[in-house]
Order: C-alpha cells, then sequence, then structure tokens
C-alpha cells in the first residue's frame, strides 16, 4: 500500500487500541493490541508519518532508531540483589529499567500524557546480542524485566532485505504476533503531501514529467545510486532557504541530496530553466493585470517542460497567498475560542475586573500553547499559529489596559471592535488573493485558452490543499466553469479509451 493508505491504518489502529469501555478498560485488552510492523524501503516517510499520526490522535510519542542501541541500554543493566526462597537466601540477578521504557514513563512526566506510540525504527537490523530481546519486545511487549506502560502502541519500522545488508528475518512466531504493513514508493500520494507542505514547485514540476525519478534505488559497481523522497525534501528546504540568501543550487549541490548522478545533473539542468522562466514571464506583472502580447505568444509557443514551468510558477504565486489566508483563518477561530471565554467572564463573574480576567485568559492560553509544544502536539505552522494568536490577544490586552473600561460590557464591546478589525484584515486579505486567481486565469485564457495547459492548471488547484480550502471561501466563476467542462471532457475521453482498449 502507499503511505497516504499506511498513515491511515496506523492511526486507526491507535484508536482501535486506546478505545475504553463504560469500565475505563481497553475494548482491546493490551495482550490483543498487535503491535504495528511497518515494513517499506528508505526515505519514504516511515518515521515522518508517525509524528503526524501522534499530533492527530493527540498522543505522546517516544521514537528511537534501535540500530543505535547496544544490549544493555536497551533491556537495562544487571544487577544483583538477594531473595528467600524455601528459607535460604540467594542472589538474583535483575535489571535496571531499560532507557527506552524509561523514557516513555519521563514521556508521561513530562507532558501529562498517558497515552501514546512507541516507535522503534530500524527493528529488523539489530545486532545478533540484542536480536533475542526485540524478538521479546515485539512478542511480549517487554523490554528486559520491564512491560510498555499500558495505554502505549508500539510501532515498529524496518527495511525491506533488498535495501539493507543487516536485515534479519523475523520467524513465523514473531510475525504471526504482529500487525505487518509493507509500504511502496507512490509520487502521486506524495505529491498530495508536497503541495501542502511547499515542497518547491521545481521539484514537483519536475517530477510530474519524470514520475520514474521519484524514488530510484540502483547498485552498481560504485556502490548505491538513489533518489528518495527524503532526499527530494530535504533538498527543497535547502533551495528555499539559498533562494532567500541569493545563492545558487547547482549539480554540485543537488547531488549532496540526490545522490544518483543521473537524476542530480538532469535536475540541476531543470532548476536553472526554472529559474530562467521565472525572469523571462515577469510573473510580477502578471499577478498585476498587466499582461503583454509579447509574453503570451512566448508562453503559446514555449515547449511542453517550459509550459509546465510557467504554470508551476503562477501556481506556486497564488498557492502562497492561499496559505497565508489559510494559516490567518487557522489564527482566527484560536482567537474566537478565547473570545467566547472572554464574554462569558466579562459578562459574569468577572464583569466587575475586566483587566484581571484579561490578564488570565491571556496567561492561561500562553501556558496551553507551551504545555502543546512541550507534549511536540503542535507542528510548525500550529506553532506559529499559537504565537501570532498570542500576539493578538497581548495587543488587546494591552488596548484594553489604556482604555481601563469600568465594566465587563465596555471591555467585551472593545475586544469585539479589535477583533473586527482583524476580520477585516481577513477579508482584505481574501479580496487580493482571488484577484490573483483572477489575473491568472487572464493569462491561461490568453495564452491557452481551452487547451490541456488550462486543463492541468485546473488540475493542480483542484489537487492543492491551501487551494481547496480557499475556493471553499471565493467564489471564482471561471475556475468552476473549467473545472466542470474541462476536466468532464477529460474524464470522458479517458473513458472512451479505456472501452477502446477493452473491445
Amino acid at each position: 500500500m502507499n503511505i497516504k493508505r499506511a498513515k491511515e491504518e496506523i492511526k486507526d489502529t491507535i484508536e482501535a487500541y486506546l478505545l475504553k469501555d463504560e469500565d475505563g478498560e481497553y475494548v482491546i485488552p493490551p495482550i490483543r493490541q498487535r503491535p504495528v510492523l511497518l515494513i517499506g524501503a528508505p526515505g519514504i516517510g516511515k518515521t515522518q508519518i508517525m509524528e503526524q499520526i501522534a499530533r492527530e490522535c493527540q498522543v505522546g510519542l517516544v521514537a528511537y532508531t534501535i540500530t543505535h542501541h547496544t544490549r544493555q541500554s536497551a533491556i537495562g543493566l544487571p544487577f544483583i540483589t538477594h531473595q528467600e526462597f524455601d528459607q535460604k537466601e540467594y542472589a538474583i540477578t535483575e535489571y535496571t529499567m531499560s532507557e527506552i521504557v524509561a523514557s516513555v514513563y519521563e514521556k508521561i512526566k513530562k507532558t501529562g500524557l498517558r497515552e501514546g506510540i512507541l516507535f522503534i525504527d530500524e527493528v529488523n537490523c539489530v545486532s545478533e546480542t540484542l536480536a533475542p530481546a526485540m524478538l521479546q519486545f515485539l512478542q511480549c511487549k517487554i523490554f528486559g524485566n520491564h512491560a510498555i506502560p499500558r495505554g502505549w502502541v508500539i510501532v515498529a519500522a524496518g527495511n525491506p532485505p533488498e535495501y539493507n545488508k543487516s536485515v534479519r528475518e523475523f520467524d513465523v512466531v514473531t510475525l504471526d504476533r504482529v500487525k505487518r504493513i509493507e509500504v511502496e514508493p507512490d509520487y502521486q500520494v506524495w505529491k498530495e503531501y508536497a503541495l501542502r507542505e511547499e515542497i518547491h514547485p521545481a521539484i514537483i514540476s519536475y517530477l510530474d514529467t519524470r514520475g520514474q525519478y521519484f524514488y530510484k534505488m540502483e547498485t552498481t559497481v560504485d556502490g548505491k545510486r538513489f533518489a528518495t523522497p527524503r532526499g527530494w525534501e530535504d533538498l527543497s528546504r535547502l533551495i528555499t532557504v539559498y533562494e532567500k540568501l541569493g545563492k545558487q543550487v547547482d549539480r554540485e549541490v543537488v547531488v549532496q541530496y540526490i545522490q544518483h548522478e543521473k537524476i542530480a545533473k538532469d535536475f540541476a539542468n531543470y532548476l536553472e530553466l526554472y529559474r530562467k522562466y521565472r525572469i523571462d514571464y515577469q510573473l510580477d506583472e502578471v499577478l498585476k493585470g498587466q499582461i503583454s502580447e509579447r509574453l503570451v505568444k512566448k508562453a503559446r509557443n514555449a515547449s511542453f517542460d517550459e509550459k509546465l514551468g510557467l504554470i508551476s510558477l503562477l501556481l506556486r504565486r497564488c498557492t502562497e497567498a492561499f496559505h497565508g489566508i489559510c494559516f490567518h483563518e487557522g489564527v482566527m477561530k484560536l482567537l474566537f475560542e478565547q473570545l467566547k471565554l472572554l464574554k462569558e467572564g466579562f459578562m459574569g463573574a468577572h464583569s466587575s475586573q475586566p483587566l484581571v480576567f484579561m490578564r488570565s485568559i491571556c496567561e492561561s492560553f500562553a501556558g496551553e500553547w507551551e504545555q502543546k509544544r512541550e507534549a511536540e502536539l503542535l507542528n510548525r505552522e500550529g506553532n506559529r499559529g499559537y504565537k501570532r494568536a498570542l500576539e493578538l490577544l497581548s495587543h488587546y490586552e494591552k488596548e484594553l489596559t489604556l482604555e481601563n473600561p469600568s465594566d465587563g460590557t465596555a471591555a467585551f464591546e472593545k475586544i469585539r471592535t479589535l477583533f473586527g478589525k482583524e476580520k477585516m484584515a481577513l477579508a482584505e486579505e481574501k479580496a487580493h488573493a482571488g484577484q490573483l486567481l483572477e489575473y491568472a486565469f487572464d493569462f491561461m485564457e490568453a495564452a491557452f485558452g481551452e487547451s490541456q495547459e488550462m486543463v492541468l492548471f485546473v488540475t493542480e488547484l483542484n489537487a492543492n490543499y491551501y487551494s481547496v480550502q480557499f475556493l471553499g471561501m471565493y467564489e471564482c466563476e471561471r475556475y468552476y466553469h473549467y473545472n466542470q467542462s474541462l476536466l468532464f471532457e477529460e474524464g470522458s475521453r479517458a473513458i472512451e479509451a479505456k472501452l477502446d482498449e477493452l473491445l
């Protein structure tokens, strides 16, 4: 299965394992909660989906790469204790708590999350001395003499033997006690993720036409040559930062991430052309509605790769605006929840001391943010959202202090006015993004009309998380027109082609 379906399967498993009955007991008893064994090629996102699942399920996550451990750190160190049996004292060997089990308890203590995921990576690549302990771990959920706490689900990951010569095959006894999920690379699934995470558009447009290079693993006389999703994502981050710093990414840089000489060279050449398209087509002017006949003619007569790069650049500029709106919407939702609390307090028990209550709300919200950060329940976007919402709340508090309202009613009226200004700013932001999209359609119509290029443009709008969210708020008549007419025709042609094959 692909990584998206694997994530859904693991998330469903965790929700099922953590479901409790009316007596507070787990519906599936811990003894029947099979560890999940995730097997897939390196670099396809196994570790990353675990972080996403933990945040979405709001549970703790402790992650270890087991190949970094010795037998002693995994199961603990031996020590001698004494016990009496049949009125005779014996020296007994016991073990200190495993570092891994201790980390789970430390996570519980630090975050207050009593349920979570213990993720063990490269589980089938352990040393010979540690292999028996790992089998015991998967079969019995024990490291050494210490069991994994109740409420913690075990997920282990490993590579197939063709990717790692250190792989050890599990026996049937072990495999019959795990829930095995095998994952294969899938570009279309990764692209959905890449668009949401704003992977550099040059990488996406490149892989759209060269999907065979998304994941490539070859063995040559000179060693392994490979390109992986992890490599593309890390390269994307570097390209984005280099662009801000005014630095160039060339073949020598690309090959540091995409460790396949042919692919690295090909992408470096494409990236150079992509930069050229950005300069040649003057997109800043296009997205202000200034579309020259020269640019229209140039786009119409361009090669397919150049058209694809141009469409990618247009979409990137629009998506940046859409992303900003989605972020602003998220901040507004956080603020709105606090405003509901303020209204309740200002109109109730705290009506005579609105400033004191306002400060308590700010402190409580800051504490909530800190708790979520400590528990690692926020991704980068979520963390930014809390930070911005707290900045606005603090601004509201300062404004309220300056006005010094005498009662809760006056205080809430001031807060509502300030929140209204933020809503107006968001409305203006939406109008600006909508205008960008309209200008993008102006250019697409002038250059390509109702062509394959327009189909591609609309298809990419449908595939992008942020554009889908924005189009749910903004009515773009041309989007709906092309979405219904062109994509329907494409679907009809695809069906007809399949029927022709069958006949």
